[in-house]
């Protein structure tokens, strides 16, 4: 079974609940696993897309959490489209063009359009210590807006021009403290 953040499931304790896909193809019976319906429900609609397959999916629900790939669809924010693996100009003008009808009233959707603008960190955007880190802290499992909130706390502690080292270390306390 293929999953976009395996180790979402790592945190979890005593039963859990897998939604998945089972995908036919004549080569192949693949089976995709998702922590949320959500999740699962925008793989869907994500494979629908011409040029998009299963893996392609995957990887875009690996690359940002199901709010902010939403969010850049209704927002048609190409340029953060663009950073997803596997995505380049055209599929995500492609992806704008078909999903942003079909995806009226997906989570909180409807009421992103204003509300929630795809704000990346700042030091995100210019390759810095803060992007190494936080991709460490991804494949340890953390949601992306687990780590935005992080992010804040140690911008506002002033610690935001540490090292790589120093700022997974600054996050690992924030987040163990809750």
């Amino acid at each position: 079974m293929f999953c976009p953040n395996p180790y979402a499931f790592a945190k979890t304790e005593g039963t859990v609940t897998v939604y998945t896909h089972h995908h036919v193809r004549d080569d192949a019976i693949l089976l995709f696993g998702f922590p949320s319906r959500e999740e699962q429900k925008l793989f869907r609609k994500l494979i629908e897309v011409s040029g998009i397959g299963p893996r392609v999916a995957l990887g875009i629900l690996g690359g940002g959490s199901p709010d902010h790939v939403v969010s850049a669809i209704y927002q048609e924010n190409v340029s953060f489209l663009v950073k997803l693996p596997g995505i380049g100009k055209k599929t995500a003008q492609r992806m704008i063009l078909d999903l942003k009808d079909k995806l009226e009233g997906f989570g909180n959707a409807t009421m992103m359009t204003g509300l929630f603008a795809i704000q990346e960190p700042e030091a995100e955007n210019d390759g810095s210590a803060w992007s190494e880190a936080r991709e460490g802290l991804k494949a340890l499992g953390y949601t992306d807006s687990e780590l935005d909130k992080v992010w804040l706390k140690i911008k506002d502690s002033g610690a935001s021009g540490e090292s790589v080292d120093v700022l997974m270390k600054r996050a690992l306390q924030q987040l163990f403290a809750g």
